[in-house]
């Protein structure tokens, strides 16, 4: 009896494969570019295509021992699959088709922001699985420790606004009630104050008798001496003028006028002339015994 391959090497079987072959319809090759397509079934069955070379693609990437060169290549590769995706998306939606890129699955990455895998949004380049990894990309995604900066007063007083000073609490109602309530209370305490007040000023009143003054009526002369004393009087209040006595000799107008031009004269000479001459002028009135 003989063995399966030696029947598979047959030559009935060979025949067999090769017409089988024939029959079959020549492999479809996916369009180039998206717009050529016109068939919307088609059109579903080459984006479902991308997204199994997608999953396919992703799942190779995740072995970090491909090496550096060959985990590049297949990271370019999935952001043109996913750039074609999109494309094929928005064929679909121009023949009438569903908006695939609204019902995309949302996947989240390491990092804890979303990455649209399905979806083919954002124009920015991606990085799957080991190519985070490589040299000079796990640098982009790890953050710059947060400086703490101190605030400056300029920023303190920026969002201080007239909430801030309660210039606005009023506006919703529930202080101008509070304010209604406490001011009544106010009011009432108050005039219970007053009133237990004007009943004790009535108390008092009660045993005070009316007084009555009586003023003696004067004449004349006795009006007019009174007015009398009343002037010596405020003449003795009013202050007694005092002369001026002088302890020290003052000087006349001449001399006062003499030592305003010997002024003006030293203001000139330290202004025009120079320090050796005022120096040798100096010298000269003490060998003369001039003293002015």
């Amino acid at each position: 009896m003989a063995r399966n391959e030696e029947k598979a090497q047959s030559m009935l079987s060979r025949f067999l494969a090769a017409k089988n072959d024939e029959k079959k319809k020549p492999k479809e090759k996916r369009p180039f570019l998206a717009s050529e397509c016109r068939d919307l079934a088609d059109a579903d069955k080459w984006r479902n295509q991308i997204l199994r070379e997608i999953g396919r693609k992703v799942m190779d990437i995740q072995n970090p021992g491909l090496g550096e060169h060959r985990i590049r290549d297949l990271n370019d590769e999935i952001n043109k699959l996913i750039r074609e995706k999109g494309h094929w998306e928005a064929r679909i939606l121009e023949l009438g088709g569903p908006n695939y890129a609204k019902t995309a699955p949302k996947v989240v990455g390491d990092d804890g922001k979303e990455v649209d895998i399905a979806s083919g949004k954002g124009m920015g380049y991606k990085y799957f699985g080991a190519a985070k990894q490589l040299p000079g990309v796990k640098e982009l995604f790890e953050l710059p420790p947060e400086i703490k900066k101190k605030r400056n007063r300029y920023e303190m007083y920026k969002r201080i606004d007239m909430d801030y000073y309660g210039f606005r609490d009023d506006e919703d109602g529930v202080l101008e009630n509070l304010e209604r309530d406490a001011e009544k209370e106010m009011r009432a305490k108050a005039i219970e104050e007053w009133g237990r007040i004007e009943a004790v000023k009535a108390e008092a009143r009660k045993g005070v008798k009316e007084v009555v003054v009586m003023r003696p009526e004067t004449d004349d002369m006795f009006d007019s001496d009174l007015e009398d004393e009343i002037d010596e009087d405020e003449e003795e209040r009013r202050p007694k003028k005092f002369e001026f006595v002088a302890h020290v000799p003052l000087p006349d107008e001449r001399e006062i006028e003499r030592m305003v031009v010997e002024k003006k004269k030293q203001e000139l000479l330290s202004k025009y002339a120079s320090e050796d001459l005022v120096n040798e002028e100096l010298e000269a009135k003490e060998m003369l015994n001039i003293h002015r």
